[in-house]
């Protein structure tokens, strides 16, 4: 019984999976797509952390703390996933997925560019409420990205999110 409901929740996921990478051929979702997921590599996730921290002052700056140190703790846990539940990549597994030339190696779950971008963007939804307009619709972009370039399931996504959202209430606590 509970092997045949995993299963069932398995084909679910493999199906909502299907349903976003199958549009990789359309010109503006590919362009698109391939642009945000950037916004949650360590690359701009760290610049942007420092520069907030460098650049702003009073609560401001407290609050790009929080998201520093939100960013840098969440990567704890995803590590420690990674190695307990070995998840192969979706484009591995799924037939005829659609995948970026020279795709990530390393396990799926969770999806790490989601859980820096909810990480680093949740303490200033908190601090600004009206920025949500702007930070979360990024943050779901590049979770959505991650499963359209097919280097991601849903639920590796829903996790990081999950993750990146309660590190960064954690971390804005601390600091405010």
């Amino acid at each position: 019984m509970k092997k045949k409901i995993i299963q069932k929740l398995y084909e679910l996921e493999c199906q909502l999976f299907r349903m976003l990478n199958r549009h990789f051929d359309r010109k503006f979702l590919s362009r698109y797509f391939r642009f945000v997921t950037h916004f949650g590599g360590a690359l701009l996730t760290i610049a942007i952390a420092l520069l907030l921290m460098i650049f702003t002052s009073g609560s401001l700056k407290l609050t790009a703390y929080a998201g520093g140190l939100s960013l840098a703790l969440s990567h704890v846990p995803v590590a420690i996933m990674k190695k307990l539940y070995p998840r192969k990549r979706p484009y591995l597994q799924i037939k005829d997925t659609k995948v970026l030339e020279n795709p990530l190696t390393d396990h799926s779950f969770p999806s790490g560019h989601t859980t820096a971008i909810f990480s680093l963007t949740t303490p200033f939804f908190i601090y600004f409420p009206f920025a949500v307009i702007i930070l979360l619709p990024l943050a779901f972009s590049v979770g959505l990205s991650r499963i359209f370039l097919g280097l991601h399931y849903p639920t590796d996504v829903l996790v990081g999110s999950i993750l990146g959202t309660c590190t960064g209430l954690f971390c804005f606590s601390f600091f405010h």
